[in-house]
């Protein structure tokens, strides 16, 4: 699909990978983001953990429900089925992704919106290491199927891979100190490369 349609992945950061299983988290601004995933990772098993919704959208839809694990948000019983699967997954030698916005953001993007807990919870009841990744520029290549006359065209995507969050620093960092360091990791090449996004927040 990648090459059909004439996308490029260039790697900005390209940081060592650990042994798997791990949680992979990261910022989520198109469905680039998951299609790329497999060209990015290609020798690490991983499934997707991610909110139903995707299930009502062609061809993403086939490739998503035999693919992955898909979290039914307004429904209490099955949100909890979807993390007793993400974690037997972990256990079968399977990563994990999951995009911790939980949403693809509606307005400034691709500034980061504030995380939910899902992504970290898994990481340290599991004990397993965080790999971060930041894409900086898919929201401009094809946006959320949902916008008739967003971007649809061909060029390069750049990614960042992120040092990972070893086992042992997952273990040792608070609930909230952990994910306060991934969202960390994923936002600077974003504060980078688009400062006046965060302008306006007084920290630069």
């Amino acid at each position: 699909m990648r090459i059909f349609c004439f996308y490029h992945v260039k790697y900005v950061e390209k940081a060592a990978m650990p042994e798997g299983p791990y949680v992979i988290v990261s910022n989520h601004t198109s469905y680039l983001d998951i299609f790329f995933m497999y060209s990015i990772l290609p020798n690490h098993p991983f499934v997707f953990l991610g909110k139903s919704e995707i299930l009502t959208y062609p061809i993403i839809r086939t490739y998503f429900k035999n693919l992955n694990i898909p979290v039914f948000r307004n429904e209490i019983r099955k949100v909890g089925l979807s993390y007793v699967l993400a974690s037997k997954a972990i256990k079968e030698g399977w990563s994990l992704v999951i995009y911790p916005e939980g949403t693809i953001p509606m307005t400034e993007i691709p500034k980061l919106i504030s995380f939910k807990n899902g992504a970290f919870k898994i990481a340290k009841e599991a004990n397993v290491p965080i790999v971060a990744l930041t894409f900086t520029n898919n929201y401009s290549l094809f946006s959320d199927p949902t916008m008739f006359y967003g971007p649809a065209r061909p060029g390069i995507s750049k990614c960042y891979i992120h040092p990972y969050i070893s086992k042992e620093e997952v273990a040792k960092l608070s609930f909230s100190e952990l994910k306060q360091k991934s969202f960390e990791l994923i936002e600077a090449p974003l504060r980078k490369e688009y400062p006046h996004l965060y302008s306006k927040d007084g920290n630069d």
